[in-house]
This record gives structure tokens, C-alpha cells and sequence, in this order.
């Protein structure tokens, strides 16, 4: 990979829109180490939400560039993600859940003007159960969401801020200055 100081205005332009101030206080965002091969400049995020101080959800949004463009990605840049969350189990069998789940990354980018094309991706819903030496925990169910678009603007903001709608809706948190009845209940 290219030195940071080698790298060219669009990236670096790019890197400074998602260095963006987290959009929500329950997501916390901190720059990680991106992979090195998949192009010849990347820059990634990870996130961790939390609802009532439990991580609830994760998810990495990986930043790539290519200056002599990519004929599958429709441009030079791309980002790149990966949710996961715990459900709930009567959700975990929920036969819409995938295509709702595809809809909270496609509204939120849509919600925060962040214009994109040649997006692409997948949901996977699994349930765990422990037997013999490894019983325990009562069965899990998991969401992941693996998904990656074209941006076809600048402000790399919105797709930040649409990104991070993804992950609240995947979390289960209620929109901005929502309080969710558990909530309530709590602090009553």
C-alpha cells in the first residue's frame, strides 16, 4: 500500500467525510487497521452500538480506492460492510427479516442523501444451540449484513450518517430523540 502522504485528493478527501463525528452517542466509532489487499488504498471504521451499556450490534464500514478504477465497483472508490447483531428470538424466524434488514442500509443511505450505485450484498439469519460440552446459554439468534455500494458523490458524511442509520435500526434503537418504552420503564 501506497504511504498516506502519497495519497491521492479523493481518497483523502473521502477519509475526512467518514472521520466525521459519530451521528448517534450509542455508536461508537474508532478507526481500525484496514486490509491491504483488496486495493491500493483502503481506510475502515469499526463501530460498536450499545443500548443501556450492552453491545447490541457491530459492524465495520471499509473504505477502498483504486485510482485506475474498478469495472464491478462502476468507479474508483467503494465502501464496504459488515453488521452483525443478536435478535431477539421471535424475530430470528421472521420469514421477511432478511428483506427488512436489506431496506434499513438502503433507506438510511436514501434518508441522508448519500447517492450510491452498483450496490450489492447479503443477510444472513442464524440460530445457535449449545450441546455436550459447550451447553450453556440458551439458543442464539444473529443477524449479519454484508453489503458494499458505489458512491456516486463527495460528501462521504452521508454515507457515514446512512451507514450508522443501518446499525441503529439494526441495534434496535428508536429513531433520534425517541425514547423506547423499555426505556421509560427503566428510569421510572
Amino acid at each position: 500500500m501506497a504511504s498516506p502522504s502519497a495519497a491521492p485528493e479523493a481518497f483523502t478527501r473521502a477519509v475526512a467525510g467518514l472521520r466525521a463525528e459519530s451521528p448517534r452517542p450509542e455508536i461508537l466509532l474508532e478507526e481500525i487497521a484496514a486490509p491491504q489487499r483488496l486495493a491500493p488504498y483502503a481506510f475502515a471504521l469499526s463501530a460498536t452500538v450499545l443500548r443501556g451499556g450492552d453491545e447490541v450490534a457491530s459492524g465495520r464500514l471499509i473504505l477502498l480506492h483504486d485510482p485506475a478504477g474498478h469495472e464491478a465497483w462502476q468507479g474508483d472508490l467503494r465502501l464496504v460492510t459488515l453488521i452483525t447483531a443478536e435478535l431477539e428470538e421471535d424475530l430470528a424466524s421472521d420469514p421477511l427479516l432478511s428483506a427488512v434488514a436489506w431496506t434499513w442500509l438502503t433507506d438510511g443511505l436514501e434518508q441522508h442523501a448519500a447517492a450510491y450505485t452498483a450496490i450489492g450484498g447479503t443477510v444472513t439469519q442464524t440460530a445457535s444451540t449449545r450441546f455436550g460440552e459447550l451447553a450453556g446459554p440458551a439458543p442464539t439468534a444473529d443477524l449479519e449484513v454484508r453489503a458494499s455500494w458505489t458512491p456516486t458523490s463527495t460528501d462521504f458524511g452521508a454515507h457515514l450518517y446512512g451507514w450508522c442509520a443501518m446499525l441503529a435500526s439494526t441495534a434496535g434503537l428508536p429513531p433520534p430523540g425517541v425514547a423506547s418504552l423499555t426505556d421509560r420503564v427503566k428510569s421510572a
